[in-house]
């Protein structure tokens, strides 16, 4: 099995709002992020916040988790951003209390969700009263960043369409009548990173021990790189019902590691990205233990992309 897996790429999505910071007014504000390029210069850029991000991959493994029959506690099976803590049957076991470790209340955590074990949870509450017990993601995503010049955001007007006439506006603040308002739309080229910490699936944070056998982690890890694929073929987000981000290219790199060295990404902000991870897979594979074990997979598109990463499930379900 591999041990990581990381993607670094870049997105071409056009006239999206996938991540906004609020409304001023009958004004929706995007989101803006400041950053320092490789010259020292700052840009402010259109930028997907990684919590959105995670939660669309999560919504993604939500769905293979149930398609596959693969544990689900009752608070990850409604998409309760509580998790397995709104789960009144676990949080309330019988014979826990304050003496039981954390390593068997965590133990009880990965045997009983695939979600909270893959994307991770803090509990609190129920079990203990006083503490709080962390269980670490197993995948992290990070801003998905525009590149500083190849992003754009314009305001768009829009009307609420009143059949009986347009008396009435957004200034009685009952929501009736012809109401106007300004929604942003944003478009351009996106750096994307994620990492997937494979071998941490089904893993005791504490014990460093698997409370899984091998086959329930096998499917634990098809159903978080599904989960990935989809995320990349269907962006999920906010405003899709009208504003369904146009996806109209993806190249980048996939980088897989068999061995405790990391599986290196580097951020498409780079311009030379693709010849720098060229250059660190090699240097990782001339170490004197690597054996060759960091591999490099390009991929010119989506549909590139998606033939990798299905390539790689396949591998992994084996």
């Amino acid at each position: 099995m591999y041990q990581s897996l990381s993607i670094s790429g870049l997105i071409t999505l056009e006239l999206h709002a996938l991540n906004n910071e609020g409304a001023e007014g009958n004004t929706m504000m995007t989101r803006m992020v400041d950053i320092i390029d490789q010259q020292g210069q700052k840009h402010s850029v259109n930028a997907i916040s990684g919590d959105m991000f995670k939660h669309i991959v999560v919504e993604h493994l939500l769905g293979e988790a149930k398609s596959a029959g693969l544990p689900l506690c009752a608070g990850c099976a409604l998409f309760n951003a509580n998790r397995i803590c709104a789960d009144a049957g676990f949080m309330k076991t019988p014979g826990w209390g304050k003496e039981t470790p954390d390593s068997e209340i965590l133990a009880g955590v990965l045997k009983h969700c695939t979600i909270d074990d893959c994307a991770g949870i803090l509990i609190t509450g129920e079990i203990g009263k006083a503490r709080s017990i962390a269980r670490k993601s197993c995948f992290e995503v990070g801003w998905i960043v525009g590149r500083p010049g190849a992003v754009t955001t314009e305001s768009y007007f829009h009307a609420k369409y009143v059949p009986e006439g347009r008396g009435g506006g957004s200034g009685e603040g009952s929501n009736l009548g012809q109401n106007i308002f300004h929604r942003p739309a944003s478009s351009g080229q996106y750096a994307v990173v994620a990492n997937l910490d494979l071998y941490k699936v089904g893993r005791n944070d504490i014990t460093l021990a698997y409370d899984l056998d091998e086959e329930a982690r096998k499917q634990r890890v098809s159903a978080l790189l599904r989960g990935v694929l989809s995320a990349f073929v269907k962006p999920t987000g906010a405003h899709r019902n009208t504003q369904n981000p146009h996806v109209v290219d993806f190249e980048g790199a996939i980088t897989t590691s068999t061995s405790t060295l990391p599986a290196p990404a580097l951020s498409a902000l780079n311009l030379d990205y693709l010849g720098e991870l060229d250059r660190i897979a090699a240097a990782l594979n001339g170490l004197s233990t690597a054996n060759n074990n960091i591999a490099v997979r390009k991929f010119t598109g989506l549909a590139s992309f998606a033939e990798q990463m299905a390539g790689i499930e396949r591998q992994e379900a084996s």
